[in-house]
C-alpha cells in the first residue's frame, strides 16, 4: 500500500499465461501510428495477435505479419464501424482533440464490437483526495485543451451503458523508453515512485494494455500504471 492506495506490482509481461494463448484475439487499433500506438502495435503482434491497423494515412505503417493496414477516420462513425465489423475488441490510441469520443463509441456499436480499450491521459487522476491532477497548481496551460479532451471521454465512458470498456491513464512523465517489464498497476490516484517520481515508459504502458486486453481484470473501469 503506498498513500493508502493498494497497488499491484508485476515483474514481466503476462504473455504465457494468457488465456488467449493459441487463440489470437483480432484487435482493430486505432491511430496504430502514433507513438503509444505504434508500440501497442509492435507488443501486440509480438503476442501473435491479429491487428488490423486503422490510420488516416495508411503509407506510414509497414507490412508486417499479422497486421492489416487500413485508412479510416475516427470522426466518420459510419465509415469507420465497416472496418471495426468483425473484430473482437477496438483500441483507440489517437489524441482525444483530434478525435471525437462520442462518434468512436458510436461506431463501436454499430460495428457490433463488444469491447473498447482507450489510451487514457493521466491528468484526471487524484493528486489528493478529490483533486484531480488537472487541477492542481503548476499544471501547464498548454497540456490542459488535450487533457480537457481526455477526461470528456472518460466522462462518457463512465456513462456508457452497454460497452466492456477500459481506460488506461499513464503516469504524469510518460515517454519512449525501455521495455523492463516490471511496473505497478493502481485505480484512480496518480501513482509515484520511492523518489516522489510519476513516470513510465511507453513500452511498458503498452505491457500493461496488452496484459488488461488477454486477461480482462478492469472492466468498465479506469486504471494506471506507473513504476
Amino acid at each position: 500500500m503506498i498513500g493508502g492506495v493498494v497497488l499491484d506490482v508485476f515483474q514481466s509481461s503476462m504473455v504465457g499465461a494468457s488465456p488467449y494463448s493459441g487463440f489470437p484475439v483480432k484487435i482493430a487499433l486505432i491511430g496504430a501510428s502514433g507513438h503509444v500506438g505504434s508500440r501497442l502495435l509492435t507488443e501486440l503482434l509480438s503476442r501473435g495477435h491479429s491487428v488490423t491497423g486503422i490510420v488516416r494515412d495508411p503509407t506510414k505503417l509497414a507490412s508486417r505479419p499479422g497486421l492489416v493496414v487500413a485508412a479510416g477516420d475516427v470522426t466518420r462513425p459510419a465509415q469507420l464501424a465497416s472496418l471495426l465489423a468483425g473484430h473482437e475488441v477496438v483500441i483507440s490510441a489517437t489524441r482525444f482533440q483530434s478525435s471525437d469520443p462520442n462518434a468512436l463509441i458510436a461506431a463501436v456499436k454499430l460495428a457490433g464490437v463488444p469491447r473498447l480499450m482507450m489510451v487514457g491521459g493521466a491528468a484526471s487522476l487524484e493528486v489528493a483526495p478529490g483533486q484531480a491532477l488537472f487541477d492542481a497548481p503548476g499544471f501547464p496551460e498548454a497540456y490542459k485543451p488535450e487533457a480537457a479532451a481526455g477526461r470528456q471521454a472518460l466522462d462518457l465512458l463512465r456513462a456508457e451503458k452497454d460497452l466492456d470498456w477500459s481506460f488506461l491513464s499513464p503516469s504524469a512523465e510518460f515517454a519512449p523508453g525501455e521495455r523492463t517489464g516490471t511496473f505497478r498497476l493502481g485505480g484512480d490516484q496518480l501513482l509515484s515512485d520511492a523518489n516522489g517520481k510519476s513516470w513510465i515508459s511507453m513500452e511498458d504502458f503498452a505491457i500493461a494494455f496488452a496484459d488488461e486486453l488477454e486477461t480482462p481484470r478492469h472492466s468498465r473501469q479506469r486504471f494506471t500504471v506507473g513504476y
